[in-house]
């Protein structure tokens, strides 16, 4: 169950920030509730992660991979540009987390 909640919180993570950026700066409701609940959400499944899941291990696998599916989404639904030194420091993000995961001693969870 751990890596299910951690899932929930990346997604709730990302659709927190998609709908940030549609609230324009908080000046539309419908999606500034929406950024609001998915946060709180997000950090609940978060902390239930957390119980089981190193925290840096956790926060670099939640962070990591919210970057990366942050930015798909800014490409595909606000329809803005990565340039290729963008794409290089998603990538060496993704390499990191899976570095950690496969690779370190401290991902022994």
């Amino acid at each position: 169950m751990k890596y299910v909640f951690l899932s929930l919180a990346i997604i709730l993570e990302v659709v927190g920030s998609s709908f940030m950026k549609a609230s324009h700066g908080f000046t539309k409701l419908l999606p500034t509730v929406v950024t609001v609940v998915a946060y709180l959400v997000c950090f609940f499944f978060l902390s239930q992660a957390l119980k089981s899941i190193p925290l840096g291990i956790a926060y670099a696998i939640w962070g990591g991979l919210g970057i990366v599916l942050t930015a798909i989404i800014s490409v595909v639904v606000f329809k803005q540009s990565l340039d290729i030194p963008a794409i290089i420091g998603i990538i060496l993000i993704v390499a990191g987390v899976v570095v950690m995961n496969f690779f370190s001693k401290s991902a022994a969870h």
